[in-house]
């Protein structure tokens, strides 16, 4: 019998390839954005005068504006509808003002403070960055029923993979092609230059692309596909309003103390801001339990707070997976390319053609961990997850990761670091896919948008702490030897793989 076509639908159709493309394309753009700052900002910001041990504090930009741009704009997102649609207004929101940093950012040593000017820039890239990715992990969940998510996420991170290959290679191609790779002391060589121009229009493209694509379901249709909506929407607040102001007040005292121990310690000052985040958390959660308490369910802190506090259990165990498979990644984006310059080429000086032309080596190299992510989404981890499941395979490719963190600290043969970045290519398309494919099922639909956002807050954290504790523990213990970062990521990536022995997927066997 045909379906009456007057009811709504209550399962959402499903996508062909041309569809699968078309929602997640906009994900090569914003790859692209991302792997040219992660590729390329240490190497910037040395250029226009920063020393190894100024990395760190000036990289705490990027996961700061994570940590505060993912869950607000996840909130806002699930409740956004205009004559745009519900995720796309973010979408292009943050194409165009990422597209705007990358135009400006090869221009910093133009300005009177070019550092400053360069460190400022970072923020708004990442913030901007931020704005249009949380959206889309959002996204994929909106558009497809619960059977495609695995494949949905699985496509997203082919065009992850693609974009940072695309991104990391091209510096390494425009010298091929003669564009100079080498610039004065404090200047941006040409190669880093056009590679930021190239990249703000391919970002801008390929998002574009997916905005016109694409058309979003109303609320009506999402309605239909989930009928608890209401439901979900107001339980944790209520949830909230029955907590007391212990774990705030334990979450403030710990802040303080940080904050008090920098001076007597002699810790670094980017320590300070650890403290006042910890601080910071303790008084907004307060504050969420006492709005939630006076019935305010409606204000966005509650909300945010009261659904932190209320993660599902799946996503809890995760989360500990994710904080320290994101400290190793943070670790590898601000140490690997000075490593590579210093350790492999023999060079710590920006101006040397020796250290560029470490730097472009590591470009390429990153290239080839991208270039293998893609085909470990579309071939490796969907027949490694069809015969051990999901948490095995990530506690698998985690393991091969570490291995490949491991050679960078015993090798010195660049040539070798290429099956380094084979090994990490394959644990970063799991670190990838894996954890959404996992959550995709236990998620509130209407809650996606901010789930998504709180589940990326342990991406940012480890990011932050790598920032703000490892400048510190590099200066006391082992100054001027950056080497010793790839150890810690090593060793960060293995204890992410041993935490999934905690992680159970709901109705999966793994016994085959």
């Amino acid at each position: 019998m045909a379906q009456d076509m007057t009811l709504p639908r209550t399962t959402k159709p499903r996508q062909g390839f041309a569809g699968l493309w078309n929602i997640s394309f906009g994900f090569f753009g914003i790859q692209i954005g991302f792997v040219l700052q992660n590729s390329n900002m240490s190497r910037i910001f040395q250029t226009v005068g920063a020393s190894l041990d100024d990395l760190p504090a000036l990289w705490v930009a990027a996961p700061l504006t994570g940590l505060l741009v993912q869950p607000i704009i996840g909130h806002m997102s699930d409740r956004t509808w205009n004559r745009f649609g519900r995720r796309r207004p973010y979408f292009m929101t943050g194409a165009l003002l990422a597209a705007i940093s990358l135009i400006l950012m090869p221009l910093a040593p133009a300005f009177g403070a070019p550092l400053l000017f360069a460190a400022a820039l970072l923020w708004l890239l990442d913030a901007s960055l931020n704005i249009s990715m949380e959206p889309f992990r959002a996204f994929v969940g909106d558009m497809l029923d619960k059977s495609q998510h695995a494949t949905g996420y699985a496509v997203q991170t082919a065009f992850i993979g693609a974009g940072a290959v695309v991104a990391a290679i091209f510096p390494y191609l425009l010298e091929q092609f003669g564009v100079a790779n080498v610039a004065a002391a404090g200047q941006i060589p040409d190669t880093v230059k056009w590679s930021f121009w190239a990249g703000a229009v391919a970002l801008f493209v390929a998002i574009g692309w997916t905005v016109v694509t694409t058309r979003e379901f109303s609320p009506e249709e999402m309605a239909a596909f989930d009928a608890e909506r209401e439901v979900e929407q107001g339980e944790s607040v209520q949830a909230l309003a029955a907590k007391s102001y212990a774990a705030p007040a334990i979450w403030i005292a710990l802040g303080v103390i940080v904050l008090v121990a920098v001076e007597p310690l002699g810790l670094e000052k980017e320590i300070l801001l650890l403290g006042a985040l910890l601080v910071g958390y303790g008084a907004l959660s307060a504050i969420g339990i006492r709005l939630a308490k006076q019935g305010k369910s409606a204000n966005m802190l509650s909300t945010i707070v009261g659904d932190f506090s209320g993660m599902p259990p799946t996503m809890k165990r995760l989360a500990l997976v994710q904080f320290f498979s994101w400290s190793s990644l943070f670790i590898m984006w601000i140490y690997s390319g000075p490593i590579v310059s210093q350790y492999f080429y023999g060079s710590a000086d920006p101006t040397t053609p020796a250290y560029n032309e470490g730097a472009n080596w590591w470009n390429l190299i990153y290239t080839v961990q991208n270039a293998v992510a893609v085909v470990a989404a579309l071939v490796l981890l969907p027949a490694m997850s069809k015969r051990i499941g999901k948490a095995k395979t990530h506690m698998t490719c985690l393991l091969l990761g570490a291995l490949g963190f491991l050679g960078y600290f015993v090798l010195r043969d660049p040539n070798l670091l290429i099956m380094c970045e084979v090994l990490k290519g394959i644990a970063w398309a799991s670190i990838l896919a894996m954890p959404y494919a996992i959550l995709a099922s236990s998620l509130p639909q209407a809650k996606l948008g901010i789930y998504m956002g709180l589940f990326n807050i342990f991406i940012v954290v480890p990011q932050l702490l790598v920032a703000t504790i490892m400048g510190t523990v590099m200066k006391h213990f082992f100054p001027d030897q950056p080497i010793w970062t790839m150890l810690f990521a090593a060793a960060s990536w293995t204890l992410a793989a041993f935490a999934m022995l905690r992680v159970q997927v709901p109705g999966e066997t793994t016994d085959a």
